[in-house]
């Protein structure tokens, strides 16, 4: 078979440009693997349960009777075992079935909740999400504590 002496070099010139782009692709592109999407959108999926279920915990910290002495009692925890607090105080847990990761990290977001009185908290939690505004939704999620 006889090849003009041009198909090696423009051979050689698509495999290398074939590498080149998926580098750059890969690298600078944006482009990912399937298991790595997955993974992203996992991710997000636990992102968008914790930034859901943290006003609830929330309200039901709120709905206690004594919720002055709790609210005391968890800004006396150390900051590391906050999470710990609200979860073994049964605020964090919701009927069905959460996985403990999931659980703790509700738990957090509603301490910090509690605590912090700051939606940016959740926001650098749920940085996943950039089409969901959680400074409007967050308004007066926490505005029935006391000063």
């Amino acid at each position: 078979m006889n090849l003009p002496i041009e198909t090696k070099p423009a051979l050689w010139g698509v495999a290398g440009g074939a590498i080149a782009m998926a580098v750059i692709g890969f690298t600078w592109g944006g482009w990912v693997t399937g298991s790595r999407s997955v993974a992203d959108a996992t991710q997000r999926a636990n992102s968008a349960v914790v930034v859901a279920l943290a006003p609830i915990c929330v309200e039901r910290f709120k709905g206690t009777a004594e919720v002055s002495a709790n609210l005391a009692a968890l800004k006396q925890v150390d900051s590391w075992s906050q999470g710990a607090f609200v979860e073994k105080g049964g605020w964090a847990a919701l009927p069905g079935s959460n996985s403990p990761e999931q659980l703790s990290a509700v738990a957090r977001a509603c301490a910090a909740l509690l605590i912090l009185r700051a939606p940016a908290v959740l926001e650098r939690w749920a940085a996943q999400l950039p089409l969901f505004p959680l400074s409007t939704f967050w308004g007066n999620a926490v505005s029935w504590l006391p000063s």
